[in-house]
């Protein structure tokens, strides 16, 4: 039996398939650390974190910014269903340096404003992060 060379990526919002391609490997954030897949690797389901989707094809790299959902990997096939996703050369780091101004001023006053702040700025620095590379 010969042994799979390539992984299929399928980058997946409520909106729309935002990838569905041929690949040789692929890192992304789970909600308690960073993942590395290659072919072989044995099934998964896992809570996505927010940051970078980087993947490796026969035709170079590519760079997502995700956030949140879930992870798939179920024979050679890793599907990535996402809240949202934007190519990382698309991050707009002024509009991202204006998303943290406007977290840092919530006022939040129940738990889940401050879960919702707190959520906002890690969403915020992790685009200005990835915007100025």
């Amino acid at each position: 039996m010969i042994a799979a060379t390539e992984l299929r990526l399928v980058l997946v919002t409520p909106e729309t398939t935002l990838l569905d391609r041929m690949v040789r490997s692929i890192q992304f954030p789970l909600f308690d650390g960073q993942i590395g897949v290659l072919p072989g690797r044995t099934p998964l389901v896992g809570r996505l974190g927010l940051g970078e989707l980087k993947y490796t094809s026969s035709e170079g790299e590519g760079r997502f910014f995700i956030d949140g959902g879930f992870a798939q990997i179920k024979g050679q096939v890793v599907t990535i269903l996402t809240h949202s996703a934007q190519p990382v050369d698309a991050i707009d780091a002024a509009a991202a340096e204006a998303a943290l101004e406007s977290a840092n001023a919530l006022k939040p006053t129940t738990e889940d404003g401050f879960a919702e702040k707190q959520h906002a700025l890690d969403r915020a620095r992790k685009l200005i992060e990835l915007g100025r590379r």
